[in-house]
This record gives C-alpha cells, structure tokens and sequence, in this order.
C-alpha cells in the first residue's frame, strides 16, 4: 500500500492521498457521500493496478477520511474542487480514467467537462447525478432549507447520514440530467438492479444524456448499490482492464 501524501488546498485544508505511479492512463477513484479512499471497490482497484503497474490515484475529499475540514461545512463545490486539484497537482499531465461511486459518479461527470483535454474515459459505479433533486421528499428539502441540515439513519454505518443545506444548494447548482452532458470520451456504467438508493433507471436515463457516441451500461440483476461483493469487484476491474487497453 503507498503511503499517505498530503496536499494543500487554496483554503488551508490539506487534503490526504495515496498515488502509485506507472502505465497510464493513471486511475482516479472519487468516493461516494461519506465515503473516502479506504472502501472496498478502490482498495481493490488499487491492488489491481499495482499488480498489473498501472497508475492510480486515491483521495478523501476535504472533512473525510484522512482529509482536513468538517465535513458539515463542505459542499458539492468544494468537492469538485478537490477533484480538479488533484488532477492538476499530483496528476498533472497525462490522460487519467476517472472511476466514480454514487456521488463520485456526480462528480466524474463535473470534472470531466471542466477538464476535458485530460479525461481519457469514465466508469460510474451506481452513478448518482443530480441526487439533491430525486433523492429527498418534498419534507426532506423544506427540512434542509429551514434548519440547514437534515439527519437520517444510514444503512451502511453508525453514523447518521447528514446532508446540509450548503451541499444541498451547490448540488442544485450543478444539475446535469436536464439535457445533453457534453462528454464526448468513452463512458462505461455500473449499476445493481436491487439497488435501494439509486435506481438503476438512472443510469439509462444518464447514457442517453450523455453526448459521447461510446456508452455502455452493465445492469447486475442482484447488485445492490454498493456493488462491493467479488463478482462485483471482478466486473469492476474487468470494465477498468477493458476501457485502459481501449486503442
């Protein structure tokens, strides 16, 4: 395992990474909403990369995992900016292959466009676009504008899941699923049809945004949305192999 390296954002936070150098393009995993670099798909997909000498680049954005900041005070935007200083500062020349989980999925897509000279290929893991507008009750989005935060129960640990009206607003900012995302690279979509948080008609409704005339969508009939179990992992790696040795 590489060692943890830190860089400094423009707003003093240091922001925590692993990078491994080697074949390109190089490999960024963006987490999921209170997720960081430690999960089981980019661990997995990092020893992948070591074995076969690829290059790859894990990070935990700004108030999670390793990463400074509190996470209650980042939003949709600081994230992204988190992506692109990554790409610009401890990548910053050759093409990388972003790989997005859930909200890493949102955030692939945003950087791709405002990078599009560097991004060589996309692969969404149960992508979730735009999920401040779908993903909450009417309830939910009064709650989030008149006390700044809502908290839920999360299924996947024991902290609660927290979403507050800074990220809630700059998520509503950034909406891509109205109209043709101008993506133009190959794309590849993963997604479990038993997922309980994003549908996988999401990920057919997010091809058919998508400009790029190289889009290929795998349903797992039985995944969930995690897509963390080996068969799911194996397909990962495969999907990744395929698209890195794309002529």
């Amino acid at each position: 395992m590489t060692e943890i390296s830190f860089l400094d954002s423009e707003d003093g936070r240091r922001l925590a990474y692993r990078f491994r150098p080697g074949r390109g393009p190089t490999i960024v995993f963006l987490p999921g909403y209170m997720s960081d670099m430690e999960g089981s798909k980019a661990a997995a997909l990092d020893a992948w990369a070591a074995r076969e000498g690829r290059a790859m680049l894990r990070f935990d954005y700004g108030g999670c995992g390793a990463s400074e900041g509190a996470f209650e005070a980042q939003s949709l935007d600081d994230w992204l900016g988190d992506v692109l200083a990554m790409l610009d500062r401890v990548v910053p020349e050759g093409p990388v292959v972003l790989v997005g989980s859930s909200m890493g999925g949102w955030l692939m897509l945003l950087a791709a466009l405002a990078r599009p000279e560097r991004v060589a290929g996309l692969i969404g893991i149960a992508s979730a676009p735009d999920f401040t507008s779908w993903g909450f009750t009417d309830v939910d989005k009064a709650t989030i504008r008149e006390t700044g935060r809502l908290e839920e129960v999360s299924p996947y640990g024991d902290e609660p899941y927290v979403t507050t009206r800074i990220f809630w607003e700059s998520g509503e900012r950034h909406l891509l699923l109205g109209g043709e995302i101008a993506i133009d690279c190959p794309v590849r979509l993963l997604h479990g049809q038993a997922d309980p948080d994003v549908s996988w008609e999401n990920a057919l409704h997010l091809s058919r945004c998508l400009r790029s005339a190289d889009v290929q969508t795998s349903l797992i009939k039985e995944g969930d949305h995690r897509l963390s179990r080996d068969r799911d992992i194996a397909l990962l790696i495969a999907t990744a192999d395929a698209l890195l040795e794309r002529p």
